[in-house]
């Protein structure tokens, strides 16, 4: 049938109708999302600096080293002192909304992850529902840079659904090209042991130990690490891999310990290339460090901003002198499991 005015207009007004289905469908996802922060996840709003206009996520979900207490004070340092705008997620129990580190199946607002240009990472052994890993997946697939901390490199834990596409990230994962899942393949080691003895050693960062890597800009500035949980054993770093710290555990639990030379010296944090299969190349730092007992450490904090304007490729900006005081009030728990705050809310980390 030919096209007549009658029916042209017709379209018309039917384009414009689904135009405006659509903006109201995103209007309202928008008020959804808007909903949700302060209840299952957290923003903090840069103003000004070098960060402006960049946005890190900070994916916390680990039962055992607090990350829901580190990560949102690392987001107000990088907003606060750097304009970073900084969205903080969190294991989040259905039933209560609380926070609760040892639910290991629901960290909302992952679809942030989409708008990100850095991603910290420290979750331990999880297995999320596959709706929510796909804002994971596409964001390696990206090639976006990474920063991984402590258990990190035992990210993914898949007991229960061992048929879903991100399997493969899980810690133990054998599958050719994939072996020790997402640890080992994006970030350069899975878990493989305790070296210092969990809970009576700390560790001590040898900084000087590199003389080749002394002006790396991760490395600027920093120049003493103490942290209270113990040294990883890392054997499969890739050969291109780059070591910038070495750490040896120290015989007991605060700075003053001495070190115990009786054991080697471990990898504590690196730098390496990441690029999967169909994906783009991206750039990964991993530190074994980051309990939140451990970040009370100004220098341990002075590395992760560094690495953070390393990975966002701004190594002009980072100084020796970077502020990397704390915003408001940080009283860290001991880590452990079962250690954590019981019944926190999302808005308590304000």
């Amino acid at each position: 049938m030919p096209n007549t005015p009658f029916s042209s207009r017709n379209k018309n007004i039917s384009i414009r109708q689904n135009l405006l289905f659509l903006i109201i469908i995103q209007f309202f996802i928008s008020i959804a999302c808007q909903a949700q922060e302060g209840k299952t996840w957290l923003r903090f709003e840069g103003t000004s600096g070098p960060g402006k206009g960049k946005h890190i996520v900070l994916v916390s979900g680990d039962d055992e080293y607090r990350s829901e207490e580190a990560m949102p004070m690392l987001g107000k340092l990088l907003a606060q002192h750097y304009g970073f705008t900084c969205t903080v997620l969190f294991p989040i129990e259905p039933e209560t909304g609380n926070i609760v580190p040892s639910y290991q199946n629901n960290i909302p607002g992952l679809e942030h992850l989409e708008k990100a240009d850095l991603m910290i990472l420290l979750t331990r052994f999880r297995e999320l529902p596959d709706e929510q890993t796909k804002y994971f997946h596409n964001y390696i697939m990206a090639g976006k840079p990474i920063i991984g901390m402590r258990t990190a490199t035992h990210a993914f834990h898949y007991e229960k659904n061992k048929n879903s596409p991100y399997a493969k990230y899980h810690w133990r994962n054998a599958e050719k090209g994939w072996e020790g899942g997402f640890g080992q393949q994006i970030l350069g080691e899975t878990w493989v042991a305790h070296h210092g003895d969990h809970g009576t050693e700390g560790a001590r960062a040898l900084i000087d130990g590199l003389a080749q890597q002394k002006d790396h800009p991760i490395l600027r500035g920093v120049r003493d690490i103490w942290a209270a949980s113990d040294v990883y054993t890392v054997k499969n770093l890739p050969k291109e891999a780059e070591v910038l710290i070495y750490g040896v555990p120290t015989s007991g639990m605060t700075p003053e310990s001495p070190v115990n030379w009786e054991k080697s010296v471990m990898p504590m944090a690196w730098t390496k290339d990441y690029q999967v299969e169909g994906g783009k190349k991206g750039k990964v730092f991993t530190t074994t460090m980051g309990a939140s007992v451990d970040l009370v450490s100004a220098d341990l904090r002075r590395l992760i901003v560094n690495a953070v304007f390393w990975g966002l490729d701004m190594p002009d900006k980072i100084t020796a002198d970077m502020d990397i005081s704390i915003v408001g009030k940080y009283e860290p728990s001991m880590f452990g499991f079962g250690t954590f705050r019981k019944g926190m809310r999302v808005e308590d980390f304000k």
